[in-house]
This record gives C-alpha cells, structure tokens and sequence, in this order.
C-alpha cells in the first residue's frame, strides 16, 4: 500500500515538490558540465597521441606531457628499424612560434611537425589524407578551425611565423589546445619556421606501430629494456596520454583550481537536494499526520517518505539527463572542450540519488511531528 499510495500523494501535490525535482536536476547537470569541461580541457593536452595512430611513442625520458616533449637522439631510430615487429616508424616535431596575423595581432603558436604522407601516424585521426597531401606544399599550415578568429586569418591567406611567409591551405577539427594555438605543418615546413629544430635530423618524438596489436607489449618491454642507456623513454599511446592527463589534472595550477570548483559545485548541488527534500518532507507533515489518523504505521509512513525521495530523485535525473545532452550539442556547436562520459553520468546519478535517499532518512525526523493530534490545533 505504501508504494502506490507514495506515488499518488506525489501526483497529488506535484507543485510541492517540484522544487525538489528540479533541484535535483540542477544538482545533476551542475556535476555533469562541471565534470565534462573538466576532461574535455584537460584531454586537450593529449590531442597529440589520441589523434595520432601510434602504438608506441618515443621521446625524452622523463616527459610528464605529450605536449611538454624535448628533442631526443635521432640515433634511437636505429632501434626501432630493426626490430621486424614494427612496421611503421615515423617523427613528430613540436616547436614554438610567434604568429602574425593577416590581418594584424600576433599570438604564441605550437607547431606540430608531421609527415606529409597521406597514410602518417601524427595526428592521422585529426587531419584527414586530403588535407595532410596539401602540407606537401612549402610553408603550408593547417590549424584548428576554432582558432580562426584568434589568429585573425582566414582559410587560404597569408601569415607571418617567426618571420616566414606561411599559407593556411586548410582547417582541422578537435585539435584545439589548452589556453595556446596549434599549427600543423610538415615537418620540412616546422624545421623552417622554428631555429631550435633547424637541424635535418631533429626529433621530438618517434611513433612507431606494430605489425600486429599482439606485438605491443612485447616491444615496449624490449625497448624499456635499453631505453636507459640510450637516453630514451618509451610509452603506448594509452599510457601517455593517461600522463599527460594527469599531469595538468593534478600536477598543474588551473587542473587544480577546476579539480577544487568540480568539487565545490558537487558540495553546492548535494547540500541544494537535500535542503529542498526535507523542506518539502516539512510542508507535507498536516498530509502525514491525516495518514497517520486513517490508521497508516510509522514504518508506512517511513516508506512513503522514502518512496517519494527516490521518485523525485529519478525524476530529476531524467530531466539532468536531457538537459546535460543539450549542453553537449550546444559545446559541440560552439566548438567548446566537452568530453561527456557515460561514466560521468552514472557517477553524478549515482551521488544525486545517494543524496536524495538520505535526505529523505533525513526527512524522516519530522515525522515524529505528523501527530494525529495536531490536525486539532
């Protein structure tokens, strides 16, 4: 009897508790958005191996993020050539330059060396072959169509890079990074633009690919072997943008200060539910005490408190629910950092609906006041 009769005192007297649903909701998309920005720009510091094709990077030992790498022995390639395991060796550059616009304005740039080849690893997820053959052109550049305006030049004009006459010939999707620019060239064209990777046989990383899947852990664990005396590291690709993740997550200032607002914004939601909850438990007691009157037990009454958290709770969930996904559609448009994990989702359920119950257990110290009695006074 509890359960169906939670349901209709809920239907009955929706506007009661409807803050309370919408509360919820808000409590919901608040850790979902919250939590979404906060891989999506965190995970813009692995663009560079997740967008890549690579099984196996190689770069400077010690390296705490992809896009923090430092030149290394081009001699190490000797290795990577002679193991038959490895079908595919190819370099990455990454250098720093100063962009000046066709337009006007200037602005610190990363360039991003890659091969021109139309099946390249470096970024092969991100550059399509139809524009990767275009950086066969001397001083072509690609960048990131959300940095357009940044860089005050459009598709096919003209800019300036460390003094060099460059040609945007085409824009990428989802490399936009971190608080920077990226510039994607050749890596004939980024040893021009950038004096410290002038030399023919500068590296900043090896990627490499296996024959086979199977072979992966294999190599890794033969070059980890020898990486020591030859001045090298070697990662898989999961493994180092996992790094690269961490590192800005928890090693660097603005991963720290959007750790601490996710967190604050989590305390803000869960202490909005469960205020909201009790207070609507509150108003209901004259409505609990006429239960009490028509012969309806304590623990009843218990359960219908308790029935009627979870079905605010579900309610409020389905409608974060929705409107987190809007958010995702309206970040994708505006070419925002959203990384909306299903995960995520679960997890914020999980604690909104934690929240909801034991506001609801709460709750269930008022009803020591639904006392028959006090429909007399």
């Amino acid at each position: 009897m509890a359960v169906p009769l939670a349901r209709r005192i809920l239907v009955y007297e929706w506007r009661r508790f409807l803050p309370a649903t919408i509360s919820v909701a808000f409590s919901g998309i608040l850790m979902v958005v919250q939590g979404a920005l906060l891989l999506g720009i965190v995970s813009a510091n692995a663009l560079y191996v997740t967008q890549s094709g690579a099984d196996l990077w190689i770069g400077f030992p010690g390296t705490q993020s992809a896009d923090l790498g430092r030149s290394i022995d081009p001699g190490i390639a000797a290795n990577l050539y002679m193991d038959p395991r490895i079908g595919r060796v190819e370099p990455l550059l990454l250098g720093n330059g100063d962009w000046r616009g066709a337009r006007g304005g200037g602005t610190s740039v990363t360039l991003v060396g890659i091969s021109p080849r139309i099946d390249g690893l470096g970024l092969m997820n991100a550059v399509p072959p139809d524009l990767r053959a275009l950086l066969q052109e001397p001083g072509a550049v690609l960048v990131d169509e959300s940095d357009l305006d940044k860089l005050v030049t459009d598709v096919g004009q003209k800019a300036e890079i460390n003094g060099h006459l460059v040609r945007v010939v085409g824009a990428t999707r989802n490399l936009r990074a971190m608080g920077g620019v990226n510039v994607v060239a050749s890596l004939s064209t980024v040893r021009m633009l950038d004096p410290t990777l002038a030399a023919s046989d500068s590296v900043t990383y090896y990627l490499a690919k296996t024959v086979e899947p199977r072979y992966i852990a294999a190599v890794h664990e033969d070059l980890a072997a020898i990486s020591r005396s030859n001045r090298f590291e070697v990662w898989t690709a999961s493994d180092l943008a996992s790094r690269s993740v961490r590192y800005w997550l928890l090693e660097s200032g603005a991963g720290i200060g959007f750790v601490f607002a996710t967190i604050i914004a989590m305390l803000v939601g869960t202490l909005i539910t469960s205020q909201t909850l009790m207070g609507a438990v509150a108003a209901s007691i004259t409505q609990y005490a006429t239960l009490r009157a028509l012969g309806v037990s304590s623990p009843a009454l218990r359960r219908i408190v308790i029935e009627q958290s979870g079905w605010v709770a579900a309610a409020g969930l389905t409608i974060g629910l929705v409107c987190s996904l809007l958010t995702a559609v309206l970040a994708k448009l505006n070419k925002i950092p959203f990384e909306l994990r299903a995960s995520m989702m679960v997890f914020s359920a999980a604690v909104v609906l934690s929240v909801a119950l034991v506001a609801g257990l709460l709750a269930l110290r008022r009803l020591r006041h639904a006392d028959p009695a006090a429909l007399l006074r």
